[in-house]
């Protein structure tokens, strides 16, 4: 296992801690820290500053990543890649060989449960660590890249490519590409994209995102496409107890809150439910539209009194304004 160690008491030279990588005793992640003794290394005070500004805002987005609900296998793989990148650049200033491995990926997982936000939490780190020139962020799906006639898909494909260079290209639903066969312009799409990942390996990050089961038949539909997307990151469905602390999350954002009684109801019912429900039940989406609901109700149930309202009547859900949403 390898060591984890405090930055007085890691190795002495970068060189030492190459070989302390290579041979086990630490991990990339752990060898973060210990890298700013040498960052002065055969560099001027400025470049010295720029890499600790870039690593400020690296840790920076991964605190955002943390505050997300769940995800936990997520963010360790962010982490990991984080570690790569960092370790290959300063392997790169020593002059030491430096590995440029493929870091397009696919996501797969139900709508609502975190892959957009965590495609732009990618965008946003790529950036910090100067991976990617932007890092921003350009959703796509099948209509803005197919086209109608021979010809046509191409071109949108690249015109699509061509305003996500220095970032992220997002492609939702990435599995409605192949749903024509051989004969649909959709093969055309894919195979755009895929010359795009090597194309514009520099400076272009490739996400397809989509229900699980779709996108592994969609990643069998084409050989390049399991060679350029070596990053598979799976989206589970939120547990009941997420949602709760998601729904929380929500309403603290517009000055709402649960009254005891509606948010053990809310826990009970999604408990009772979990796994029943149609494929978009355990994520986020579905739970902004019980909240939704409920805010509604609260407004006409609150509208109905003659006493005056305090601000805790006008905050404050109860669990008859979720009575009729859930279902």
């Amino acid at each position: 296992m390898a060591q984890i160690l405090s930055p007085d008491s890691g190795p002495g030279s970068p060189e030492e801690l190459f070989h302390w990588i290579e041979a086990g005793r630490l991990s990339p992640e752990a060898a973060l820290p210990l890298m700013t003794r040498f960052q002065t290394v055969g560099t001027g005070a400025g470049r010295r500053d720029h890499a600790d500004t870039n690593r400020e805002n690296a840790d920076m987005v991964l605190a955002d990543l943390n505050r997300l609900v769940g995800l936990d296998e997520i963010k360790r793989v962010v982490r990991d890649i984080r570690a790569f990148v960092e370790i290959q650049a300063l392997r790169e200033g020593m002059g030491l060989a430096h590995n440029r491995q493929t870091l397009h990926m696919v996501f797969s997982g139900a709508p609502g449960t975190g892959k957009t936000t965590v495609a732009r939490l990618l965008g946003r780190l790529f950036r910090a660590l100067e991976v990617l020139p932007k890092g921003h962020l350009v959703e796509a799906e099948r209509a803005d890249l197919v086209g109608e006639y021979i010809g046509h898909t191409a071109q949108k494909t690249r015109d699509v490519i061509k305003r996500a260079l220095g970032g992220v290209l997002f492609v939702d639903e990435a599995y409605a590409l192949a749903r024509g066969g051989e004969k649909d312009f959709g093969k055309e799409a894919i195979d755009t994209l895929v010359a795009a990942t090597e194309n514009y390996r520099e400076d272009l990050l490739v996400i397809l995102a989509g229900y699980p089961d779709e996108m592994a038949a969609f990643l069998a539909t084409n050989p390049g496409l399991l060679s350029r997307f070596p990053i598979r990151l799976d989206f589970p469905d939120y547990s009941a107890g997420e949602l709760v602390h998601i729904a929380r999350r929500m309403l603290n954002d517009r000055d709402y809150t649960l009254s005891s009684d509606a948010e053990a109801g809310l826990l009970r019912v999604l408990s009772d439910n979990q796994g029943y429900w149609h494929r978009n039940a355990g994520n986020a989406r579905m739970v902004r539209n019980l909240l939704e609901h409920a805010i509604r109700r609260q407004a006409v149930r609150l509208n109905g009194r003659r006493l005056p309202l305090s601000r805790h009547d006008l905050m404050t859900l109860s669990w008859t304004d979720f009575e009729g949403g859930i279902g």
